[in-house]
């Protein structure tokens, strides 16, 4: 490492020893000669083992960006060193945008953005491959910059450990007073030192950084988020450890204002105000993006419009309020909050589909014949206004007891119709149930249940794929850009190993045909055990892959559809906005351009970067889709371990979800509610994992833990911190037969108070402290 820098006079002799990492600098920055490690030893006297630690430490100097870590190292003077460590901080239309790791220039001027730019035609931030590096927000990476006539750009070299992101916790004193900090994330298992509370007090969740690059240096507390067993506390928990944007920027809230006042036309719209079309969603939706309606054609089917909030009208790209939804991807929903993807103003308000208030829509115009086929399909701007607003239940309340209007009537008629052509199609049926938390006027836990599936919710979903349809095939008659919604075929990996598994059951699944749902479906039909049942259905969905956003078509397995699009929810989704745009230029739906004092974009057409790379911005809303639906289930895990925290000590009927060698994952039957029973409780004897059959086998008694399998478990632990649970075994029941375990388990002994200590004295989990009777 050398360094000439002849505008600096020469230093001075004034040190003796092992230099710290300032005093390097600060030698480098007055050195008139080159300064390399020779230069650097000579200078502080250092010899033998000093000289080894003084290349250990330029080493790390070098890692941290504050010198050049190649032949000519400089510490940087208002400018990026040529190689430095880069720390991620959001992702930008699929690309990594990144700021120096530590940042002190002296003039004190702002960390410059660097665009992390594409390697061997891949942008770093996607998936890896052998030549390529996938970073999130977060990470750092060791980078090769340079500035370029538009911005700062960087060339990654090499991703560097996780030594300085945030951490979540608790913080905790031990009997001495020393504070510790407890992380609510159920992977990270120890407790940390804190070395730096700043203003935190005992109890309060906090974000904390390493206070040094040692594990030994601690933690110094960053920011103080309060009680974290109040209500609400638990998504804000998600929201941080996920680094979901809840801000919009100054500048996309003043736009979103004058974009709200834009005037409708009603020479370029078409008036369907007259129309009794019905929006149909939660009781509590604070946000309507679809409606529907449906009238019989006369010859056996019907003609229906589907109505969906005409987004792209308000949010034009390019704009401030685009830039901050392209961030977010879609809106993340939680128990108590939603994190939306567009502002309130927008979200909630001008483009919801309200009750008598003329909102613009974008309609997509179908025919249905006799046998539930599409035949017909058109999509127009329109004007409408929303006859009536209603709850999934109420709506089928009135169709069950014979009381509801002809219009929603006609809806369940379409809808029948629909539901044929469905059959025929046979997609993937798999009835997973769905949990759902329900908080009182305080935002306490009143109940949490599985979501009850009625037909009311499948008349709204046939619609909605439908018109999904619809746009797809309308994009590609028009050879358009189209943002598919993408579900692939299982692997040939994942189906040999369901085959493996079937094979236990004595069930086959021959791999030499063409798989398709129907197949599956077969499968499950044929099982009349429900407890076998379970089993099939779990290892079927594990098969499955994950869905995600593309502009190459690769049709969805799991409806049985060649082309399928999003298009029915842009007020949540960034996918569907970049679908209705791409309508816009394919069809010719342009408006007429802004007033001048709007102040917003003319287009409400593609963007030409997106018109001319579709896959980046693809991939950016498939990881953010990804993120939401990560933290949402987080988030109700740990309102299901705050419910279950003042019950441990509780035998519960469960289902074996999972099975590893280091024990069992268990779900409460109707609950939900997932928790470990480590292998150590199960006994005595040694269980083998048999990894095919998915399962563990005792070697002396051949006892069996498989999946799908009920079990009597007995609630050991509950942390609405981290969602975990624990359970240990009581006894075990197959069909009518029951087996006590061997000596059985006493009841695990009630706590009382906040905190649980764990090993050494160390604060270890916090528990909920009740939550009232209910």
């Amino acid at each position: 490492m050398v360094i000439h820098n002849p505008a600096k006079p020469r230093a001075e002799k004034s040190h003796q020893g092992m230099p710290s990492r300032q005093q390097v600098l600060d030698f480098i920055a007055q050195s008139e000669d080159s300064a390399g490690k020779r230069e650097i030893a000579k200078f502080f006297g250092l010899k033998g083992t000093e000289k080894i630690a003084l290349k250990a430490l330029l080493k790390d100097m070098a890692e941290e960006g504050l010198i050049d870590g190649n032949r000519t190292a400089f510490h940087r003077m208002g400018g990026v060193p040529r190689v430095t460590v880069l720390r991620v901080v959001e992702i930008e239309d699929g690309d990594p945008i990144a700021v120096p790791d530590t940042w002190e220039p002296d003039d004190a001027a702002p960390a410059p953005r660097l665009r992390v730019i594409e390697m061997r035609g891949r942008s770093a931030g996607r998936a890896p491959n052998k030549d390529n590096i996938a970073l999130r927000v977060g990470d750092r990476v060791l980078a090769r910059t340079e500035q370029n006539d538009l911005e700062w750009v960087a060339h990654p070299m090499k991703k560097l450990p996780a030594m300085d992101e945030q951490v979540l916790g608790v913080v905790e004193f031990d009997g001495a007073g020393k504070g510790w900090l407890a992380p609510v994330d159920k992977r990270v298992r120890s407790a940390v030192p804190i070395s730096d509370l700043g203003g935190a007090e005992a109890g309060q969740l906090v974000l904390a950084e390493p206070a040094g690059r040692s594990p030994r240096a601690g933690v110094r507390v960053t920011s103080v988020l309060g009680d974290p067993l109040a209500p609400r506390a638990f998504s804000l928990i998600a929201i941080h450890k996920h680094g979901i944007p809840t801000v919009f920027s100054p500048e996309a809230l003043d736009e979103a204002q004058r974009a709200a006042h834009l005037p409708l036309s009603e020479d370029t719209r078409e008036d369907l105000t007259h129309l009794p079309i019905v929006a149909i969603d939660p009781s509590d939706a604070r946000d309507h993006d679809d409606a529907i309606w449906a009238e019989p054609d006369g010859q056996g089917g019907y003609t229906a419009v589907v109505a969906i909030a005409d987004v792209s009208f308000y949010v034009r790209p390019g704009g401030a309020v685009d830039r901050d939804a392209r961030k977010r991807g879609n809106s993340a929903y939680f128990p108590d909050r939603v994190v939306p993807m567009l502002p309130e103003i927008l979200s909630a308000d001008v483009c919801s589909l309200k009750v008598g208030a003329t909102r613009a829509a974008m309609a997509c115009h179908l025919t249905i014949d006799s046998q539930g086929r599409m035949t017909a399909f058109r999509f127009a701007r329109a004007r409408v206004q929303i006859a009536e607003v209603i709850a999934y239940e109420d709506a089928q309340g009135r169709i069950d007891a014979g009381s509801a209007a002809p219009h929603l009537e006609h809806l369940w008629g379409a809808w029948r119709l629909l539901d044929r052509a469905r059959k025929d199609r046979d997609p993937l049926d798999l009835d997973m149930p769905e949990r759902r938390v329900v908080l009182d006027e305080r935002g306490r836990i009143a109940e949490i249940a599985l979501r009850e599936r009625l037909d009311a919710h499948r008349v709204v979903e046939e619609f909605m794929i439908t018109a999904n349809v619809a746009a797809a095939k309308a994009l590609e008659a028009r050879t358009a850009p189209v943002v598919y919604r993408i579900h692939e075929p299982p692997s040939r990996e994942k189906l040999i190993a369901l085959k493996d598994y079937l094979a236990t059951f004595g069930r086959k699944l021959a791999m030499g045909q063409v798989i398709t749902p129907a197949i599956f479906n077969r499968i499950l039909k044929d099982v009349t055990d429900e407890t076998e049942k379970a089993l099939v259905m779990e290892a079927v969905l594990r098969s499955q892959t994950q869905a995600y956003y593309g502009p190459r078509n690769a049709g969805h397995f799991g409806l049985s559809l060649g082309s399928y699009a999003h298009f029915t929810s842009p007020i949540r989704r960034y996918s569907d906005l970049l679908v209705h745009r791409a309508l816009v230029d394919a069809y010719g739906l342009q408006q007429p351009r802004p007033p001048a004092d709007a102040d917003v974009p003319a287009s409400t057409g593609l963007s030409d970067r997106d018109r001319s790379d579709l896959g980046k911005i693809s991939e950016a809303i498939s990881n953010t889709e990804r993120r939401a639906m990560i933290a949402e289930r987080e988030t109700t895990d740990r309102y299901v371990a705050a419910w279950l925290s003042v019950r441990v000590g509780e035998v519960f009927d469960t289902r074996i979800t999972g099975v590893q060698k280091f024990g069992l994952f268990a779900t409460i039957i109707g609950l939900g509610g997932d928790g470990l029973v480590p292998v150590s409780t199960l006994g005595a004897e040694r269980f083998g994992h048999d990894e095919k059959g998915q399962r563990l086998i005792g070697e002396q008694t051949g006892e069996t833990f498989s999946i799908g399998m009920i079990l009597k478990l007995r609630l050991a632990e509950a942390n609405p911190l981290t969602g975990a649970l624990k359970f240990e075994p009581v006894e075990l029941h197959e069909g009518a037969n029951t087996v006590e375990r061997r000596g059985g388990f006493a009841p695990a002994p009630r706590r009382e108070g906040k905190h649980i200590v764990g090993k050494r004295g160390r604060p270890g989990n916090v528990r909920h402290q009740g939550r009232g009777k209910r």
